[in-house]
């Protein structure tokens, strides 16, 4: 018997299990990114973006297609991370615009849907590029329309759209060359199939086990669906303790250690009173919290509730008006200012170069985590100013700006897509007070034109890219444009990738030293280069990066 429509309860079904079907393969899909650095992420970025969507659903009561529609919509966008997440949240919100006004979904209106889904996609990349996500979103479309035209059973119609989605899948790697040189398909492509593979899962009424929603990590947070009654609780652990300092706890200590609990979890209260200092926070991890208050003191009156299991909702409530008030009162002392700036940052030494230069908040975050959507709406919430530069300093966090750009209403954003942290640093020294808003975006966009970086890591598997062979482990020099060096040392990988940046013109060389390296290690190589180019300034700045040995800079 033909199948000839979807109701709301079957479309929620499916779009959780195709959530679960991605988180379930983000890790095969990790492994499909092209370059052979510790940045495959496009699988777990797709799956955090479609994670932050299942929670808005799970958590829906009398559910309609409007109400379904918007948690899908509003969630992805707002836990949209990375290109590839940004994408799939265009998707997304494409195609519950075409379905929202729907009572049921028949073949025309998920061709329809697939069709907006489409345009919406494109419309929000710059410039589009065949061979990825896109296309295989392209060829759903246009599967989707010639077949609506032959059938209206949903059981013939669904099976064939997955089969084009492989079908244009399996053509990426001739469309682009880096995928064919690496031997994968597309990774954003196959994270789309796996989303559409789930969902007809449970459109053929497979068992889904929906307990891999539940949290993998801090930051996804989806719940499970149970029994009436299960809270939804972001962080799980109410962790308290007070800290009995052994040194001077300082406003800027007391701004840091706020920072790094609100990277951790919310509802946070620190309240320092001479010698003693009262902590509060939500958070999924306590130790790492404790961790840190140790730094400062001895630990007193610790205390850590299991909230999910005791629904302790007085004490939440409390906590989070508490922690409110406190982040009003702390606004309040703030008098509005004209500009800020907010900038993405991947270390404690590069980290305190932005404070120093005047960059109002730091997002933790870079090429092995993405921030949000969110993390930025929240970022420029904490910004009181009526303008504000957004400092993405990485090519895969440019799209999430621009995101939360668009869905800011209050104060005028502007992003100057840096794609390094050098550039980022390079566009904030280049900022001038006393010239006009729209001057400085010039100078800045112009500014950081003339930086060319280079980053140095290491090979997580064999592959052969560029037109080099490299082996795992591998020390490799990344430049803009691609792998510039290997080789099996860290300081001549770097000295090899230097002598293809620096030209007749270059004046500086700018040294970012990461977790991993020395401080005798990196005044050696400084030292070096030096001797190498003793007509150029070389600078050498503890950057505390993880992955990366060096980042570097040279202008």
């Amino acid at each position: 018997m033909a199948t000839k429509s979807i109701d709301v309860e079957l479309l929620a079904k499916m779009f959780l299990a195709g959530a679960q079907n991605i988180e379930a393969k983000k890790e095969y899909i990790n492994e499909l990114n092209v370059f052979p650095v510790p940045d495959g992420d496009t699988g777990t970025n797709m799956s955090m973006t479609i994670m932050a969507a299942a929670k808005e659903v799970t958590a829906l009561e009398g559910m309609d297609m409007a109400s379904l529609a918007k948690a899908i919509s509003s969630g992805s966008l707002r836990g949209a991370r990375g290109n590839s997440g940004v994408i799939l949240s265009q998707l997304l919100r494409g195609f519950t615009k075409s379905i929202k006004t729907e009572s049921e979904i028949d073949v025309p209106a998920l061709a329809r849907a697939a069709v907006r889904a489409k345009e919406t996609a494109y419309k929000a990349v710059m410039k589009p590029k065949e061979g990825t996500i896109l296309t295989v979103a392209k060829g759903v479309a246009e599967k989707a329309q010639t077949l609506a035209e032959e059938t209206d059973d949903l059981e013939e119609f669904l099976p064939k759209l997955i089969e084009e989605a492989e079908t244009v899948l399996a053509k990426t790697p001739d469309m682009l060359p880096v995928l064919k040189e690496a031997g994968v398909v597309d990774s954003g492509g196959q994270g789309l199939l796996e989303v559409l593979r789930g969902a007809y899962d449970a459109f053929l009424g497979k068992e889904i086990d929906y307990s891999a929603l539940a949290p993998t990590s801090q930051a996804v947070n989806a719940t499970k669906v149970e029994t009436e009654g299960t809270v939804d609780i972001k962080f799980g652990y109410c962790t308290e303790f007070i800290i009995l300092l052994d040194k001077e706890f300082t406003e800027k200590d007391e701004i840091e250690f706020k920072a790094y609990l609100e990277s951790i979890g919310d509802s946070i209260v620190c309240v320092a009173d001479e010698d003693v200092v009262k902590i509060h926070v939500h958070t999924n991890d306590p130790g790492l919290a404790i961790q840190k208050a140790l730094t400062y003191g001895q630990l007193s009156r610790m205390k850590i509730d299991n909230m999910r299991e005791e629904h302790q909702e007085k004490l939440i409530k409390d906590a989070e008006k508490l922690a409110a008030a406190q982040k009003e009162k702390e606004k309040a002392k703030e008098p509005r200012k004209k500009v800020g700036f907010i900038a993405v940052s991947i270390g404690e030494g590069l980290n305190e170069i932005f404070k120093e230069l005047g960059v109002d908040y730091i997002i933790e975050g870079g090429q092995t985590m993405n921030p949000s959507t969110e993390d930025m709406l929240t970022a420029i919430d904490h910004v009181n100013a009526d303008y504000i530069y957004i400092l993405p300093n990485n090519k895969n966090i440019v799209m999430a700006a621009n995101q939360a750009r668009d869905l800011t209403e209050d104060k005028d954003i502007i992003v100057i897509p840096t794609k390094t942290v050098p550039q980022g640093i390079t566009a904030v020294l280049n900022y001038n007070a006393e010239e006009d808003v729209d001057t400085n975006e010039e100078t800045m966009l112009e500014a950081i034109k003339c930086v060319k970086t280079g980053q140095v890591t290491y090979a997580v598997r064999d592959t052969h890219i560029d037109d080099k062979e490299i082996h795992e482990g591998d020390i490799m020099g990344i430049g803009d444009a691609g792998i510039l060096a290997v080789g099996k040392s860290v300081d001549g990988t770097t000295k090899d990738m230097l002598a293809q940046l620096v030209n007749d013109d270059s004046e500086l060389i700018s040294l970012y030293y990461g977790e991993e390296v020395s401080e005798e290690e990196a005044e050696k190589l400084t030292a070096e280069i030096e001797e190498l180019y003793p007509d150029m300034d070389v600078d050498a700045h503890m950057g505390g990066q993880p992955i990366y040995y060096y980042v570097l800079a040279v202008e």
